[in-house]
């Protein structure tokens, strides 16, 4: 059995955490701890959760927990996790990993450390609809990639409070939505060129001043490119014209035809892969449940020795290398800069 600590009283542990259980065997939400113990119970309470801590530190000290999930802004990822682990717990950390590349870095060295699982969590990579991309693509269905697009575009209106337009938060569009796209072109070329890829350009729109101000990103545009030449153009925003219904989607352009995919971020409301090559034309859904039950029957694989990590990692630390580079060639700091 995996107990569970929930770091944060987060509304995404709904999602994340709380619906996949009700279909997984194998957890149990012991645990939880928020900004303020009376929070904690009424979440606890809410939810079902055995037990309450008074604290973060508190939650982490607790014996009866293997697993935290960091809910928390991602200013406070690396802090949290790194404590978790010292303290013997594996992770499941949410997007975006870090606030920097060299956050990321001490937070994969503290889990090679501890000699504990540490993913982030990008829960689309582990759906079957995610699964049979990568099919298509290591089958050389579409030949050598030459050119992929990639989008995650959803409105997010701002509040007061709001984290995803607080800069010292982690806040941007590219840290928040920005992050998958990039993940995404960064995964299916894994196998293509080996090597992680170059930021060519960037450019971004940034909030007003009362809504976030000039270092908050509300649409951001970036052009990379592989070590086999390969461009990958990505794009993100979360303005309020938006509708509320996402924008998931990515294209492949190899030497033998195309891949278009839609619902990736929430495949199991709606998806599609549509697969173009010469004289022939096919578009199909993938069933499934929703991408966090997948993501936490992986977690749940690799603790039980029948699965790697696909997250984390060395993979993590580049997903935030290249998030960092794509801020500074837009003109602005990295999250890890805005907090100093």
């Amino acid at each position: 059995m995996i107990r569970i600590g929930l770091l944060g009283a987060a509304r995404i542990s709904d999602k994340a955490i709380f619906q996949p259980l009700k279909q997984l065997d194998g957890f149990v939400l012991q645990a939880v701890a928020a900004s303020s113990p009376e929070r904690a119970r009424q979440y606890a309470g809410a939810h079902g959760i055995l037990y309450v801590a008074d604290s973060y530190q508190a939650l982490l000290e607790r014996d009866d927990i293997d697993l935290i999930y960091n809910a928390l802004p991602p200013s406070d990822h690396a802090h949290w996790t790194i404590k978790a682990l010292e303290q013997g717990k594996h992770v499941l950390c949410e997007k975006p990993f870090a606030m920097d590349e060299a956050e990321a870095k001490a937070m994969v060295q503290a889990a090679k450390a501890a000699g504990k699982l540490l993913l982030e969590a990008f829960h689309y990579r582990f759906h079957p609809l995610f699964v049979e991309v990568m099919r298509l693509v290591q089958a050389g269905t579409i030949g050598t990639i030459s050119h992929l697009r990639a989008n995650f575009s959803v409105r997010i209106p701002y509040f007061a409070g709001s984290l995803r337009h607080e800069a010292a938060l982690g806040g941007g569009a590219m840290m928040d939505l920005g992050c998958y796209p990039l993940h995404w072109v960064r995964t299916v070329m894994g196998d293509e060129s080996g090597q992680e890829p170059v930021v060519l350009s960037a450019n971004c729109i940034t909030a007003s001043a009362t809504t976030g101000g000039a270092q908050i990103d509300i649409t951001t545009q970036a052009q990379l490119q592989f070590a086999n030449g390969a461009i990958a153009d990505i794009g993100t925003s979360m303005a309020e014209h938006l509708s509320r219904t996402p924008d998931t989607s990515l294209v492949l352009e190899g030497s033998l035809g195309s891949i278009e995919v839609n619902g990736l971020i929430t495949p199991q409301l709606g998806n599609s892969i549509k697969v173009m090559t010469a004289g022939s034309e096919r578009q199909y859904s993938v069933p499934g449940h929703s991408t966090y039950y997948y993501q936490l029957q992986h977690v749940q694989d690799c603790l039980q020795g029948r699965a790697n990590a696909l997250t984390g990692g060395s993979d993590a630390i580049s997903n935030m290398r290249l998030l960092d580079q794509i801020y500074q060639h837009a003109g602005l700091l990295s999250r890890g800069s805005c907090r100093r």
